[in-house]
């Protein structure tokens, strides 16, 4: 098969020009709801939208506990890791491995390093499994707009697997923090992922302490008799205060100065980790009982854990919040640069309803703007988009999402990888190089010709044209140059209808108009 040009495949993602027309017909409605509300159509899908109602339908996934996903449930029920708490988790894998390395240092028994390597490979299954997990959900719940919305608020929120115990604490971090909140108010959310172990621990919160002469000074005698090694013992770490700021609330030009940041980080202080139950846990002992000012809210000596309480119902209220949070959803769902006005209405609708985001997320889905016929298929999918996106256009069961996790991997975007909290980015051009492109279009190929291990469709099923697959797989039409591109590459030799169809349905999960939502 002749090499795609990739240069020109990314070119015109780039630039292929959006629908025109004054509206988008009841079809594309439909599809345009299943490709930014839902990781992409399944077969059949739009007809049942729109036979449903694409209005019913959204309505159905903005409330997900009103729908019936047994059958994933008593699938992923078979990931044991994904029912234990922090403490079992730590348990189980961690603290094994942590006796090895100890008896190993002091030449106890017969611990070789062998066997510490044996220990941290089980102790891979923890995050193998919420991996696992996450890509089943994605592929195949019918609560789409709720696993949108998980890696919407994963990705805010971001906590990285590979920092120390983090891999230990994910699983715990996605189930109680993540998903129980993201239907609520915001500030039940932010106060969740303030008090999470996991992102105490990746943020270096869990080890901010108060310098000694901020603590309070009945705790400090106490600190002196009964342990005299810590007295003078004292780190603040400004890690969490400026992220709880920059990125999950007010934004980088909310308005905060580097001093609202060290006096955050000394609210904060105390708020650490039980390491033996794997919890949050507020210490006296570490926190700063100094008088603070933080933009512009006092605090005088001797407060405790209310302090941070307050200081986060202060920045879930504020109106830089409210308009961070808007323009980040609108930048998903809508377009990587969103109108103005809509990003306000959305920001105003955040504010008068509490922080709610049910209500806020609505009032994206039902603006004119993101029906607007001119941001139809606009937006570069990111490589989890694409990735899941693709397995469900070709209707595949995954008996094994392992591969999927490598292609992620492959791709640039590996689940629970990213390293600096900022997460990933949602601007389509960060993904489009042809590096990147090569990658997406060798896994599309493979997964078209069921070479994926663990991961099976057919393709033939579908159709066997170009434009038979281009239907059924995009939703709608290619254009004539994709078209003819597509034509030029299949095997014009004997190999038969069973091998080029394989082909013809991998080059167009490659083409510009799959990439594009």
């Amino acid at each position: 098969m002749k090499r795609l040009a990739l240069p020109l495949l990314a070119f015109l993602l780039l630039t292929s020009a959006a629908p025109t027309e004054p509206g988008l017909t009841a079809r594309q409605r439909a599809l345009h709801a299943l490709n930014r509300l839902a990781f992409g159509p399944r077969p059949g899908d739009v007809d049942k939208v729109v036979a449903q109602g694409v209005d019913a339908w959204i309505d159905q996934q903005l409330h997900p506990e009103r729908i019936d996903d047994a059958v994933l449930e008593s699938r992923l029920r078979s990931f044991d890791t994904l029912q234990m708490s922090n403490a079992e988790l730590m348990q189980k894998f961690y603290e094994p491995i942590q006796q090895a390395r100890r008896e190993k240092k002091n030449d106890q028994g017969a611990v070789d390093q062998e066997t510490i390597r044996q220990l941290q490979q089980a102790s891979r299954r923890v995050v193998g499994d919420l991996v696992g997990q996450r890509i089943l959900r994605a592929a195949g719940s019918s609560r789409q707009l709720n696993e949108v919305m998980v890696d919407f608020w994963f990705n805010h929120f971001n906590v990285f697997a590979g920092k120390g115990i983090d891999r230990f604490l994910l699983t715990g971090y996605e189930r109680d923090t993540i998903r129980p909140h993201i239907w609520g108010r915001f500030e039940d959310l932010l106060m969740a992922t303030a008090k999470s172990p996991a992102m105490l621990f990746y943020l270096d919160n869990a080890r901010s302490v108060a310098d000694p002469q901020h603590r309070d000074p009945r705790v400090q005698r106490m600190i002196e008799m009964r342990r005299p090694e810590m007295a003078n013992k004292g780190g603040l770490n400004e890690n969490y205060a400026r992220e709880i700021m920059e990125l999950h609330t007010l934004g980088v030009d909310g308005g905060y100065t580097q001093k609202d940041v060290t006096e955050l980080a000394r609210v904060f202080t105390g708020w650490t980790i039980d390491r033996r139950t794997g919890q949050f846990v507020f210490r006296p002992a570490l926190h700063d009982a100094g008088a603070k000012t933080v933009l512009g809210v006092h605090f005088p000596a001797g407060g405790g854990i209310e302090e941070g309480e307050k200081m986060i119902h202060i920045l879930a209220h504020s109106p830089a919040t409210a308009h961070h949070i808007a323009l980040q959803l609108c930048q998903r769902l809508v377009a990587d640069d969103p109108p103005r006005a809509l990003v306000d209405r959305v920001a105003k609708k955040f504010i008068d309803s509490d922080g709610d985001l049910r209500l806020t997320v609505k009032a994206v889905i039902d603006s004119p703007e993101f029906w607007n016929a001119n941001d139809y298929r606009t937006k570069i999918k990111s490589p989890f988009e694409y990735v899941i996106s693709a397995v469900r256009a070709v209707n595949a069961t995954i008996d094994n999402p392992l591969p999927i996790a490598r292609a992620l991997q492959q791709i640039g975007e590996p689940l629970y990888g990213a390293q600096p909290p900022t997460g990933y980015s949602d601007q389509g051009e960060v993904w489009i190089n042809t590096g990147a492109l090569m990658n997406r279009l060798n896994f599309a190929l493979a997964l078209a010709a069921n070479r994926l291990p663990g991961v099976q469709s057919d393709v033939a099923a579908l159709g066997s044209s170009v434009d038979e697959l281009a239907v059924a797989l995009t939703g709608g039409d290619l254009t004539r140059q994709t078209r003819d591109t597509i034509k030029a590459r299949v095997p014009n030799d004997d190999s038969g209808e069973n091998a080029r169809v394989p082909v013809i349905a991998g080059l167009i999960l490659g083409s510009p108009e799959f990439q594009r939502q």
